[in-house]
């Protein structure tokens, strides 16, 4: 249980039984307990803000706390789960027309953050630590989430296949990521150093590592470099992304690869790839220029007329040759005997 959530069930009366209600739900609908940590964080906030059960507000209060929220500055994403953690209380205290009144978020189309791969070669080059460095080679080399990372164990490790098989992760989801010759020999190096027990990357007591030690190795590595952009483990799974479509992989095997279930999802890297790494410009700057193709066919045409001028300068003079031996009169060569 969160902190600010146990503050709320002490100081606002009835939460407690309102938490373990909201509990109840969202494991028995599947979610998953990042849901409901992230749903009953929010909603004890406002609790806490009002000292009453968010179920005993008004629909003006509600607004009154929301437009407070956007005017402190609050992040985008805690208002964002303020409003569906609230949407979903509503419906499960049996309130679905409260659910409905609440504002429809208009979801902003933001471009992710990507490393080049000269970037990408200073980060790795960055961290002391032996198993600092494997965890971003991990979430760069496998695409993986900073969830995911920190739930793999070793036996998750296939070293006959090269590959790692990432269990239910999000959507409750299995599936297999190759692993590649380079970080499986990092992988080797590290367990044999380290020698962890059960998960691949421990934390406290031999437990698995946590999220916030994940974020403090990738933040530690880039206050190493000359990276000026501001970025977090999942910015290493945009990264693997991105590269791999920049390097020709198509996109339905990317979406399988990240795990995603819609393709649309994954369609959002077709808007940040560099194709083949050349670099956007304006089509005036070529409307009157030729074309790479058009150069090279250019090329092409002229080698062969060459070669076709050549070959029929040979022929002509052979032609010639021939027809001047053949219009010189036959010598007879006359023997005489005497």
């Amino acid at each position: 249980m969160h902190t600010i959530v146990q503050l709320a069930c002490l100081e606002v009366e009835g939460f407690q039984d309102v938490y373990f209600r909201l509990e109840k739900k969202i494991l028995i609908s599947g979610k998953s307990m990042s849901t409901l940590h992230n749903y009953t964080r929010c909603v004890a906030h406002l609790a806490l803000h009002f000292k009453s059960l968010p179920t005993h507000l008004t629909v003006e209060q509600i607004e009154d706390y929301l437009f407070h929220l956007k005017k402190r500055g609050a992040a985008e994403s805690f208002f964002k789960l303020t409003v569906f953690g609230m949407r979903f209380l509503f419906r499960a205290e049996g309130l679905p027309e409260r659910a409905i009144k609440l504002p429809k978020l208009i979801v902003k189309k933001i471009l992710p953050t990507v490393l080049s791969q000269a970037e990408m070669r200073e980060l790795l080059r960055a961290p002391i630590l032996l198993k600092h460095r494997v965890m971003i080679s991990v979430l760069y080399g496998c695409g993986l989430r900073c969830q995911e990372l920190s739930k793999l164990q070793i036996q998750d490790i296939d070293f006959e296949r090269n590959m790692i098989h990432v269990r239910q992760s999000k959507g409750k989801k299995d599936r297999y990521v190759p692993m590649g010759h380079l970080l499986m020999n990092d992988v080797k190096n590290y367990l044999l150093r380290d020698k962890p027990v059960k998960w691949l990357f421990n934390g406290k007591d031999n437990r698995e590592c946590s999220r916030a030690a994940i974020r403090r190795a990738v933040r530690e590595a880039l206050r190493k470099t000359t990276i000026r952009k501001r970025i977090s483990p999942h910015t290493l799974r945009h990264t693997y992304a991105t590269h791999l479509l920049e390097q020709g992989l198509d996109i339905v095997s990317i979406k399988e690869l990240l795990g995603h279930a819609f393709v649309e999802t994954t369609m959002v890297y077709l808007h940040v790839v560099m194709k083949n790494n050349k670099t956007v410009f304006s089509p005036l700057d070529t409307l009157f220029k030729q074309t790479d193709d058009e150069v090279v066919g250019d090329s092409k045409n002229q080698l062969v007329n060459y070669e076709h001028q050549y070959y029929l300068n040979i022929f002509k003079k052979r032609e010639a040759n021939r027809l001047q031996a053949s219009a010189q009169p036959n010598r007879q060569f006359e023997f005489s005997f005497k």
